[in-house]
């Protein structure tokens, strides 16, 4: 009987329960049956987690696991597995018994047994980088299904460029009810339909209930018809009736869209009183309930014990990849790109990549440009992206801004997939979220671009890509006051401060053109985790011209020694620089001899040895100098230090008078000066 009918006929959940539970004993059943009980015995274990998603889904995860799924347990790194995404990560449990049996090596019986427990990599929700098989962090929902349109559209270039020999394979996502009422959700489907990403799949589990009880509560979406909307092939699918989810994934397969399979499923099938609710979603069924459950299943065996046979079925199952892989390693061996397929599959930039930094750089120099950090920022990109083919741009419809767009990048579109510029539109969150999935895939170094504002819409991307340390870049533009016009709304006061207390983000502001090269050569070196390029939209003269060191990697430096004994440090970043200056010079001719220093990067300048902090900030009394709100300063001014920036929201006017407006002046920072020193 279709799963969907039988509940809109009036029966409960607990009624089509009875009748799944009352058909025929099959091989596939007692899989899935396997993956319910390690469920039970992990949560119950832990006295903790999300026992309904495993047990509901896990007959779609077998259908999947055991004949749609590409990949090999011997090796979880090939690059061209399939990727398999668990979205709806509360659920984890479900990844984590599928790891376990299909016999991958590092996730034992006893890391189960330790399910949510310090140091296990059975963690509570599912953690990449705790096992290979887990290729995303997810838990905040609707994170891995936008994540996984990224890995979906990386698959796509990498197969523009490398061939269909190589790069051939799908992506696959298990996402929920919340998955789906969350904005990111609708952000990320109407990319993958515009882009008509077809080798992407979502099982979504249709099953009427979240947290609070029955989604109706809140949840009335016809999610079918949506999907459908933006592009997708949708198929209805009974979720626990193996020939009903067998055809829908051929269906899937054999799509020209992203395909939903919208599976109708029982939460907790197996609990005896509480499947179909609230009361398995997310805290274990309690010793009476999850015997009862297993009784019900027919399942005997001891907690944590799964039968001989079963293990070797699901062996099986990961194993049954092996023949492929060995074919796609001998193909791999005879490509003429293999070379340079295994580099940027590794990480590695190219050969001669700092050739075209040192000839960036010298041609800064030579030049001494006045541009906006934003310009500049283009400036690099024009030497950076020919240097460097794994360079994947994309902009929230903001390229003339955000000036991320240079000549000679086509635009990924619709079976044009060889581009590398991506038009995200305005969907700051799921752009975000996509380039994790990029750069998680493999292959391809991701930069986004939008306004500095609007970070606030992609932070909770942003912090997932923190956690997971990759390498993503972010060109965030109109950094301050200094955007001018457009007012408040759009003048970031509270950012900074509140992306520098990120961890593992590094959040670079540079001053002059010099800085912003230095600031790209270190984002795209660094390989453990993102970067922030906050660039201005005025233009800023050209401070530097020495090129013998990358004197950003330390964070900040002296930009100017005092011309004697320092009286007074100015400390600045990015577009206060010149202020900062400004004020030194008109210092000096009343005879104060004043530092500036110049502070692009706070996390790197943190990592220094204490010495050469002492060295570079001083002694002296110490101002600092920055169009945001002061928050964090005090680290660096100590308790004496005056800092001179915002205390409020902005306002719309021309730049210049807004500076004036709120005192972030050479003059105001004169006056701090002098006061100190008097």
């Amino acid at each position: 009987m279709d799963a969907t009918f039988a509940l809109s006929s009036g029966n409960s959940a607990l009624d089509l329960q009875a009748e799944i539970l009352a058909r025929p004993v099959t091989l596939a059943r007692r899989m899935a049956d396997a993956i319910r009980a390690l469920a039970i015995d992990a949560t119950e274990q832990s006295k903790s987690g999300h026992p309904g998603l495993p047990m509901g889904m896990a007959d779609v995860a077998t259908a999947l696991w055991t004949r749609f799924h590409k990949f090999d347990a011997a090796d979880p790194h090939w690059p061209d597995r399939d990727r398999f995404v668990l979205s709806a990560g509360h659920g984890s449990m479900l990844l984590y018994a599928l790891i376990y049996l299909t016999g991958h090596a590092g996730l034992s019986i006893d890391d189960i047994r330790n399910f949510r427990q310090l140091h296990s990599p059975a963690a509570g929700h599912p953690e990449y980088g705790e096992h290979p098989a887990i290729e995303t962090t997810t838990g905040p929902l609707g994170q891995g299904l936008a994540t996984a349109v990224g890995m979906a559209l990386a698959e796509r270039n990498m197969a523009a460029r490398f061939g269909k020999s190589l790069v051939d394979h799908r992506t696959w996502v298990i996402a929920s009810d919340g998955d789906m009422m969350e904005g990111i959700s609708h952000e990320a489907a109407a990319l993958a339909g515009h882009l008509g990403l077809s080798k992407l799949t979502v099982m979504y589990d249709d099953n009427h209930v979240s947290i609070d009880g029955d989604t109706a509560l809140s949840y009335s979406d016809d999610v079918s018809k949506r999907f459908a909307a933006y592009g997708w092939a949708t198929k209805q699918v009974a979720g626990h009736d193996p020939a009903q989810i067998n055809a829908a994934l051929s269906f899937a397969v054999r799509s020209t869209k992203p395909t939903l399979l919208a599976c109708r499923t029982v939460i907790g099938l197996g609990a005896p009183t509480k499947a179909g609710t609230n009361g398995v979603h997310g805290s274990p069924l309690g010793p009476r309930e999850a015997a009862g459950a297993k009784q019900l299943l027919g399942w005997h065996e001891p907690p944590f014990v799964t039968p001989g046979d079963l293990k070797a079925s699901w062996h099986a199952a990961g194993s049954r990849g092996a023949a492929a892989r060995r074919s796609w390693l001998k193909r791999l061996a005879r490509h003429n790109q293999r070379g340079e397929f295994e580099r940027v599959i590794a990480g590695r930039l190219p050969d001669n990549w700092h050739e075209a930094m040192f000839e960036l750089k010298q041609d800064i120099a030579d030049s001494r440009p006045r541009l906006a950090s934003r310009a500049s920022s283009q400036k690099c990109l024009e030497s950076l992206v020919p240097a460097t083919p794994e360079l994947i741009g994309g902009s929230a419809d903001l390229t003339g801004s955000n000036l991320t767009l240079v000549k000679g990048m086509a635009s990924m579109s619709n079976g044009n997939y060889g581009g590398r510029y991506i038009h995200f539109g305005i969907r700051e969150h799921g752009m975000a979220a996509a380039a994790n999935g990029m750069a998680l895939h493999g292959g391809i170094i991701p930069y986004i671009g939008t306004f500095f504002v609007f970070s606030d819409y992609l932070r909770p991307a942003l912090r997932m890509c923190a956690i997971m340390r990759q390498r993503v870049v972010y060109v965030l533009t109109h950094d301050s006051i200094g955007l001018g016009e457009d007012g408040p709304t759009h003048q970031p006061v509270e950012h900074l401060a509140s992306l520098r207390a990120m961890p593992n983000l590094h959040v670079f502001r540079p001053a002059d053109t010099m800085e912003t090269a230095e600031c790209w050569e270190l984002a795209v070196r660094r390989a453990d985790g993102p970067s922030l390029l906050v660039l201005s939209r005025q233009a800023l003269p050209a401070w530097r011209t020495d090129t013998t060191e990358n004197r950003t990697a330390r964070g900040g430096y002296v930009l100017a020694e005092a011309e004697g004994p320092r009286q007074a440090t100015i400390i600045a970043t990015g577009s206060e620089v010149p202020i900062a200056m400004s004020a030194r010079d008109t210092l000096a001719r009343d005879n104060i001899a004043v530092a500036v220093v110049s502070l692009p990067c706070w996390e790197l300048f943190a990592l220094q040895d204490e010495a050469y902090r002492a060295q570079v900030l001083g002694g002296a009394p110490r101002v600092g100098i920055e169009a945001a709100g002061g928050f964090g300063w005090e680290r660096w001014l100590g308790p004496e230090g005056t800092f001179i920036g915002m205390t409020g929201f902005g306002a719309s006017a021309n730049y210049q008078d807004l500076y004036a407006h709120f005192g972030i002046t050479p003059e105001a920072v004169i006056a701090a000066v002098t006061r100190r020193l008097g």
